[in-house]
This record gives structure tokens, sequence and C-alpha cells, in this order.
């Protein structure tokens, strides 16, 4: 026996400990994602531009602090608050679905100003002619009960909010709510000499550009004590006050996009979740137990192990659980098994040539071993391709499926081979007995590739088709840029009445379908401005406020989603490359050409298919693609290893014969395989709720398509190719 058995056996309790440890009780220590407990996802554009040169060093980090300050005094619990690019800050608050007022605590930029009002006329009269002085401006007051007011101000301040110590809501004398406000004693003294200087004149209060009220300064202030009023609520005094504590933002900042999901929603999108995930994973065990007996139970504790594992990373680096990263989970259940299945295949193999139980086991891991590493390294590359440009959801799917891979690796290879070392010490006699519902067959693949060929050809056709005539036409707003809310009615509405009402509120472009089941009467509204307030106003003059509920809400500016669009592409061509070079060198040039070529075939035949469907291509999908890369890759790759192999056996042989006799020695476990993997994906689609129902069927094409491209695009294509030459 292995003389470092013990310590093997030791690692692997530890990592099981560790990974219980940190994951235990999972409601508490695992994070779940805006999607799956409801809250708010803000990107937010800090505008440089707008300032000096020497004050954009350090402008973003500084609007991180303040942002974050902010929040932390609004009361979210656990938010999120990072820098992403060089002008970019993601905002995210678990639990929050107030929109209009977490927008304007995040964005408002709070620059408090201090200005005099003039009131010589010469400069007045020039200002209202369009000839503003220099040294001047000219600002509206608007005071409730007023008509609005012209007002020529200095345009330096002779006083600022960076001397503020504190600002607290308070009423006046009509019961209308203040922010009052005190100075340090360096503001004190500059505020006590303004208002001596200036008895008679009037000081306008100006707050992000915006004059809240212009008082007449009857005496000195010498204690550093002010008021802003200006028509507020308590709500609105309360944040006023808030941001003003936290200090103003270095530069404005603008919201570029904006995702709101409601508590109802996330409830439901985890109960759908857990279904698949169970159900999945029910499946993989039952299956793999009665298939392979003994080496089938020891591949579905390393499943489960995998799981745990995962569980415990997640916990520990404090990632969060979105519902694109159930998806993940599942499709790392299905994944996980094909490197069991590649092994215990291998054992059976070995078994049929009466060697020793320790050197059948040997054996079978020793020639799974390059397969299982390169399938898994090249669906690794493809999930830390989309870690690298995706965001949201997308990074969410990433983390999920490369933690699950990663832990597969150890799980797969180790882990289930310790047990194997352990049945079998001092060369004990385990049974490695396989049910073996699936006979290698004697298919002649290669003969009928020109049929695969015309069969291809048509299904790319028409997946061009899909994709140029459809496509264009079911982007979601990720894309496209603009607004979409999902919507559930407490009551029977026709929407045409919604429709009107939309009409009415100016939004002709407004889109309106039923989402999910009718009969829960939900509906997605699409515009393609960033509407939602208008929306939710049209709404409520249309049935009233009680008689809806905002289940999702996403805005997207238009830069942004050409900047989504553009990192999409990226991934997806990046993915490919990586993936060419590594074959390349893992193989050869052809084999890595022959390789990638099927994954233009799979990719293009799924959205095609998907567009023609009438579905929707978000950024999720575009995970999913990854996905059907990473996954269709691994069916090839497999292939490709038992070629290898085979070459170097039958030297002799032609190689259209060796070709077709590794694509039969492969078939089983590709059937075995694709089964597993296509039950997690169908959980998916049947249990997994709307929100990931396109998910799931683009997922269900595209392993479909990969099984096939395998057969009868990538083997024949290697004939045609490389036997020429060999």
């Amino acid at each position: 026996m292995d003389k470092y058995f013990k310590w093997k056996v030791a690692l692997i309790f530890a990592v099981l400990g560790l990974s219980i440890f940190f994951a235990y009780p999972p409601n508490e220590k695992i994070n779940l994602g805006l999607d799956l407990q409801g809250g708010m996802h803000l990107l937010l554009h800090v505008e440089l531009d707008k300032i000096p040169a020497e004050f954009q060093e350090g402008a973003v980090d500084r609007a991180v602090e303040i942002i974050q300050n902010r929040i932390d005094q609004f009361g979210v619990r656990e938010p999120m608050i990072t820098r992403q690019g060089k002008t970019e800050i993601v905002v995210q608050l678990p639990g929050l679905t107030d929109q209009e007022r977490a927008r304007e605590i995040v964005s408002k930029t709070a620059h408090l100003e201090f200005k005099l009002v003039t009131e010589d006329e010469a400069i007045v009269k020039a200002a209202s002619e369009g000839n503003v002085p220099e040294g001047y401006e000219v600002k509206e007051l608007v005071e409730p009960n007023r008509v609005s007011e012209t007002l020529v101000l200095g345009s330096e301040p002779v006083l600022t909010g960076d001397k503020l110590t504190s600002a607290v809501v308070g009423f006046d004398s009509y019961g209308q709510a203040t922010v009052n406000i005190q100075f340090d004693k360096e503001g004190a003294k500059i505020f006590d000499a303004v208002t001596f200087k200036n008895i008679g004149k009037r000081l306008a209060i100006v707050l992000d550009g915006k004059v809240h009220q212009a008082p007449i300064i009857r005496d000195r202030i010498p204690n550093g004590q002010g008021q802003i009023s200006g028509n507020f609520s308590v709500e609105q005094a309360s944040d006023t006050a808030l941001v003003l504590n936290a200090g103003a933002l270095p530069a404005p900042i603008t919201v570029i996009q904006e995702r709101t999901v409601g508590p109802t929603l996330g409830q439901d999108s985890i109960r759908s979740g857990v279904y698949a995930s169970i159900a999945g994973a029910a499946f993989v065990v039952l299956f793999m137990v009665i298939y392979y007996l003994l080496p089938g139970a020891i591949a579905s504790f390393a499943v489960l192990l995998n799981l745990v594992i995962l569980l415990g990373v997640l916990a520990r680096t404090g990632a969060s659980l979105t519902l694109p990263g159930i998806a993940g989970i599942i499709l790392t259940i299905g994944m996980a098994v094909d490197a069991n299945v590649l092994v215990n295949e291998r054992i059976r193999e070995e078994r049929k040539l009466g060697k020793a139980v320790r050197s059948v086991i040997s054996a079978g891991y020793h020639k799974a071993f390059s397969a299982i590493l390169d399938s898994n390294v090249t669906t690794i590359l493809s999930a830390l391709i989309l870690l690298w440009f995706g965001t949201g959801p997308l990074r969410g799917f990433a983390v999920t499926l490369s933690i699950g891979l990663a832990a597969s690796l150890f799980t797969s290879i180790f882990v289930t081979r310790i047990i194997f070392d352990y049945f079998t010490r001092e060369r004990r006699e385990i049974s490695l007995r396989m049910l073996g519902f699936i006979p290698e067959p004697k298919i002649d693949w290669i003969g009928k590739r020109k049929f695969g060929y015309i069969f291809s050809l048509f299904m790319v056709g028409l997946g061009l088709v899909g994709i140029f005539w459809k496509g264009p036409q079911r982007l979601s707003t990720d894309f496209t840029g603009g607004t979409v809310q999902e919507i559930h009615l407490k009551q029977n509405v026709d929407l045409g009445k919604i429709r009107s009402a939309l009409l009415q509120a100016g939004l002709s472009d407004a889109q309106l379908q039923y989402y999910g089941d009718v009969q829960e009467q939900n509906i997605l509204i699409r515009t393609k401005s960033e509407s939602t307030k208008v929306i939710q106003e049209a709404l409520t003059h249309a049935i009233g406020r009680e008689q809806f509920e905002i289940r999702r809400s996403e805005t997207v500016g238009p830069a942004v989603s050409k900047e989504l669009f553009g990192k999409a592409l990226k991934a997806i061509g990046i993915s490919l490359l990586i993936m060419l070079v590594y074959l390349a060198w893992r193989f050869q040039f052809l084999y890595g050409l022959c390789a990638i070529i099927p994954l233009f075939h799979d990719v293009i035949v799924s959205l095609g298919i998907f567009f023609l469907t009438g579905r929707e291509f978000s950024l999720p999908i575009v995970a999913a693609v990854l996905t059907i890369i990473g996954y269709s890759v691994n069916d090839t790759i497999v292939t490709l290893d038992r070629i290898r192999e085979d070459v170097k056996i039958f030297r002799k042989e032609d190689f259209s014969k060796i070709v077709n006799m590794s694509i039969n020695q492969t078939f089983g476990r590709t059937v075995i395989t694709s089964t597993t993997a296509l039950f997690g994906v169908l959980a998916l689609f049947f249990f997994g709720g709307p929100a990931i129902n396109d998910f799931a069927f683009v997922l269900l094409i595209g392993f479909v398509s990969g099984v096939y491209s395998t057969i009868f695009v990538a083997g024949p294509l290697l004939v045609d190719f490389v036997g020429k030459k060999s």
C-alpha cells in the first residue's frame, strides 16, 4: 500500500471537515445573490471628465468610500460596493427594492454651496438679456406656494459643504421638514464673517446645482448653524441629511444599469432551484449505483463530496450564490459524473483482460487521466474567461462552475482512488462487476460521413437564418438598452387596458407579453427608453397600486448595452482561441482545428433554434453558450484521446478505420455522460421556473448537438484533414 496513504486520507477528511465547517448552516453561511433573495443592483459611472485633471486621481476610490458610508447609514444589511474598471462602481443592496430612494442616496452628488445673490441692477438686466457677466450665473428658485424666481448668483461660493460636521432632520414653524446643518470651527468662522458683512442681502443655498432657498440675511450667525428647506418630505429630509453627513462625491455619478428583484420572485427561484438540484442529483446517484454497482457507489460519493466542497468554498470566499449559479451547480453534477464514467469504463475494459484487481484499477485511472485532465481544463478555461468578462449573472454562473470543476478533479481522481486503495489494501479482492446496457457498437460512422456533412450544412444554414433573421429582434435589454419590468397582477386585467395606459404615458414603443404560467398573471413590459418610474405611475393610474406587484425591474443604458454585447463576443471568441491553442499543444494543430470547428457548428445550431422558437437572448444565455462550448469539446477530447492512443497501438491500420473504432469504443461513455448531463438540464427545464427556462432550453439543444457533432463532424473532419497526410 502507498506509504502516504494515511496522509492522503487525512487530507480528504480535512477538506471534508473544513467544507462542512465553512458551509454549515448553509442558510447563514451561503450568501444569496439578489435574484434569490430580492434586492437592487446598480452600475454607476463616475464622470471624471467633469472634474479637473489634478483631482481625478483617486476620485473613484473616494466615491466608493463615500457610497459605502451612505449605504451603512441607510441600514442595508451586507451591501456590496466595489470598483469595476476605471470609472465604474457596482452597488448591490440585498433585500432592498425601493428603487427611487436607493438611487437618489447612491447617486446624489451632495455638493452643497452657499452663494450670494446680487441685486446690482446692471448685472441683473444684462443677465436677463442673456449676457451673463463673467463671475456670475443664473439659477431658478422654485419654492412651494411661490412663483418661480430667477436669481443671479456669484459663481464662486462663499462657503461649501466640506466644512460641515453634521446634518440632522428638523422642522420649521409650519411643521415642514428641514435639514439643520452645523459647520466646523473654520466653517463657522467663515459663515459668521459672510453673514456679518452681507446683512440685508440674500444668500442662496445650492445643493447639487439646485437652489433650495435664498433667504435674506437678517443678522450675523456666529454659531455656525444653518437650515436647508425646500418642500422636503420627512423621508427626503432624512436622505438629504444622510448624504450630507457622508460627504459630497468627488465627481458626478450616473446610473447606467439597474436591476431590481422582488423578494417573492427570489423565494420562487430558490424553491425551483432546490427542486431541480435535488432531482438532478438524485437521478445521477441512482443511475451510477444501478449501472456501475460498487464503483458507481464510490463515484456517487465523490459527486456528493464535490457539492460539499463547492458550498464550503462559496461560503469561505463570500461569493454569492445566484440563480445561474444554481444552474452551474446542476451542470457540475452532470459533468462531474463524466470523469467517473471515464474511469469506470476504462476499468471495465481492463477487467476483460483478466488482470488482478489492483492492476485493473491502476490501469483504469492511468488511461483515463489524460482525457479527464484535458476535458476539465478546457471547460475551466471557458469558465475563467466568463469570470473575466462577465458581470452580474454571468459571474455567478462562472464562479460555481469553476469551483465545481476544480473540486471534481480532486474528488474523481484523488478521492475515489484512495477509496479503491482502501478496499483493495493487502491485496484484497473486491467485485468490479458492472452492468452493461450499452454494448460497444460496430457502426461504420465514417462511411456515413457524407450524410453527416449534408445534415450539418442544413442545420447550420437553418441556424444562420434564425440568428440573422430573428436574432436582432430577440435581444434583451442587456444588449439593446432600455427597461424591462416583470409585473405580477393580483387580478385579471386586460392587457389592452395596460397598453393604453402606457401609450397615454408616452411609451408608444412598449412591448407587453405574458411571462411564465398565464394563470399566474405575470407580464413583462419592455421599452427602449429608461422608463421605470413612468411605467409604475401608468400602472398605478390604470389599475391601482394595490393591484400589482413589481417582481423584477431592469434598466440598462445604451453605453452599457454596447459594452456587454462586446464583452459577450469577446468571451466566446477568446474561449475558442484558447481552446484551439491548448488542444494544438496537447495533440497537434489539425486535431485542435477538428475539435474547434464542431463548436461553431453547435453554437450556430443552438442559437438558431433558440431564436426561431421566439426566445430572448440575454446575459445568462451567453453563459449557456460557453457551457455548450465546454461540454461539446469534452466529448470531442475523449474521442481524440482514444484516437491518439489507438494510433500508437494499431500503427499499420488505416487511419479512417482507427477513427471509426475509437468512436465506437467511446460511444457508451458518450451516451452515459450525455444522459446524466441532459437529465440535469431537463430538471432545470421542467422545475427551474420561467426565470431559467430559456437557459435550460438552449443547453438541451446544445448538448444534443454536441454529441452529434463529435460523431458526425469531428471524427469525419479528422479523417479528411489528417488521414490524407498520414
